[in-house]
């Protein structure tokens, strides 16, 4: 960590993508609330790229889920929990020593009493916007978006089509991104397929059986920051329960995102967006299923065609 002589602000937010996007609107409100502190956050460095984007952060830390922070982080003046209730996370910053604390109540953390209580059905933008709000802190859900920091052509004017997931629970039928891919081409879009290494297989499986050309499979060709620059070039995106649509959301980008296993009323983009769409049939599974989940596996082609067409026509009106 940089040596300063500001008085020094830690976030732990040890998480995923998805994760610290949500949390976009803590962090600007802590931003607001301390510009005289010098903010770093810890959580894994590959979304350093993002976080720059987030703005009002000086610096990140590497840092994995519950595991003890670099030492250099010791006697920090404010540490804010964000990435979870506790005990476990709570332990975590209180083993650098703050003079400040701000989380949310655990019976088993006696520092933390009479702090905000937690409440387990809340949408994951709100939860932390409202444990910084109840700590005297004020911030806004709505403050959300991300300027991509240049336009892509790969993508431009394109579809964008997501196949993978973290899980197989989250992962819609190949078969059924074959099908969408032939109805977009046949429609006259041009589709990019997006995803990690490990996910190119599948997206060259299914740009294969599409008849799209291979050169579409952008899938282990892209940093966090190309893939932000691509999502904000298209002209809309397709995707599962994934740290994409979170992108998507940030940049305002038009958006059919696919649940299965878990509710959007927690982690889907926020109701007061009408360029984002969610088709979930209502049902919770298990979110880490070796299989598809069978209310993502019953949502159809002709589904998604309609809330994209309606999406596509939105945009073009506005």
């Amino acid at each position: 960590m940089r040596t300063t002589s500001r008085p020094t602000l830690l976030a732990l937010r040890a998480l995923g993508l998805g994760d610290l996007l949500t949390c976009v609107p803590a962090l600007r409100a802590i931003a607001r609330a301390f510009p005289e502190h010098y903010r770093v956050l810890a959580a894994p460095l590959y979304l350093a790229p993002l976080v720059r984007l987030c703005g009002g952060i000086d610096e990140v830390v590497d840092a994995a889920p519950l595991m003890p922070l670099n030492e250099d982080l010791a006697r920090v003046d404010v540490a804010i929990n964000l990435h979870g209730r506790g005990p476990q996370s709570h332990r975590v910053l209180l083993q650098t020593r703050p003079r400040k604390v701000i989380a949310f109540a655990n019976a088993d953390i006696h520092e933390t009493r009479d702090f905000p209580e937690w409440r387990p059905n809340e949408h994951e933008i709100d939860r932390w916007c409202r444990l910084l709000r109840e700590s005297g802190i004020p911030a806004d859900a709505n403050d959300l978006e991300l300027t991509a920091p240049r336009g892509d052509a790969r993508s431009r004017g394109a579809i964008v089509v997501h196949p993978g997931a973290a899980n197989e629970s989250r992962r819609w039928p190949a078969d059924r991104w074959v099908d969408l891919c032939t109805h977009l081409v046949r429609e006259g879009h041009r589709v990019v397929m997006t995803g990690s290494a490990a996910e190119f297989r599948r997206c060259r499986y299914i740009a294969k059986a599409a008849h799209l050309p291979i050169d579409c499979v952008l899938a282990g060709n892209t940093d966090l920051e190309d893939l932000t620059c691509i999502i904000a070039s298209c002209l809309a995106v397709v995707c599962g329960d994934t740290g994409l649509a979170h992108i998507a959301t940030a940049l305002r980008t038009p958006s059919v995102v696919l649940f299965g296993p878990t509710s959007p009323a927690y982690w889907g983009p926020p109701s007061n967006r009408p360029y984002h769409r969610v088709i979930w049939r209502g049902i919770l599974g298990d979110p880490h299923a070796p299989h598809v989940d069978p209310g993502l596996a019953s949502i159809t082609v002709d589904e998604v065609l309609a809330q994209l067409h309606e999406l596509l026509h939105l945009a073009r009106a506005g």
